[in-house]
């Protein structure tokens, strides 16, 4: 299970619903092998019982280091190191100017949007390292590069996120790449909870991933530190 135009190890988080699932699921589909992780219990268990062995999907809340790092020791055991990591959990806070973001809300939404992303990169990264091989993609979103009102503290984890990637691509050693992704607009129920209706006028999760998936395993050490968007 090698790089190249083989079968690819995946690890996907936030993989029981939205984007993380629609990719679990395309890439299993074109007969790569997934691993990945959510918090979500009977969605995740329903993934897990659709793709079968030797695809693995675990209960793991992404902010809690303990648990990511125990988590990681297990993947590492049972299937290798990751050669595509997708960084994709995320929350967004309820529209709400942001005085009146309650601390617990905007404290959450850090914990997994940004400190998430570390503890999984702290556990899977010396590993890939040690290989001489991956690509991280973390997921930002165009309020990682633009702002709108009322989504305040998910602009700024997103924006984080581009600045964490951008950086760490340069600590990487030839022959890695770390991207900052913008997925684009996509009909997932984050977007709803922003747009309401006005998001079924963009793609589905599925649709969606029919064109990233091609495009995530496309990416390469040439594109190590730069900013893209699935078009």
């Amino acid at each position: 299970m090698s790089g190249g135009n083989g079968p690819r190890r995946v690890l996907v988080t936030g993989a029981s619903r939205g984007l993380g699932r629609a990719l679990a699921t395309e890439f299993a589909r074109l007969g790569h092998v997934v691993v990945g992780c959510s918090r979500g219990g009977k969605p995740l268990a329903a993934l897990q019982a659709e793709l079968g062995a030797p695809h693995r999907f675990d209960r793991v809340d992404v902010a809690d280091d303990a648990a990511v790092k125990a988590w990681a020791a297990e993947v590492l055991e049972s299937h290798g190191a990751p050669e595509l990591l997708l960084n994709n959990a995320a929350l967004i806070n309820r529209n709400a100017p942001l005085w009146r973001v309650p601390a617990a809300e905007f404290d959450a939404l850090i914990d997994v949007n940004l400190k998430g992303v570390a503890n999984v990169l702290r556990h899977f990264l010396p590993a890939m390292i040690k290989a001489g091989r991956g690509v991280i993609v973390n997921f930002s979103s165009g309020w990682g590069r633009a702002v709108d009102p009322e989504v305040a503290p998910y602009c700024a984890s997103k924006w984080a996120v581009e600045g964490l990637t951008r950086a760490l691509a340069e600590e990487l050693p030839a022959g890695m790449a770390a991207v900052p992704l913008n997925p684009g607009t996509i009909d997932t129920d984050m977007l709803r909870s922003c747009f309401g209706d006005g998001a079924a006028g963009y793609p589905t999760p599925d649709l969606w991933a029919r064109k990233a998936v091609p495009f995530l395993l496309a990416l390469g050490p040439r594109h190590n530190g730069k900013p893209l968007t699935v078009a």
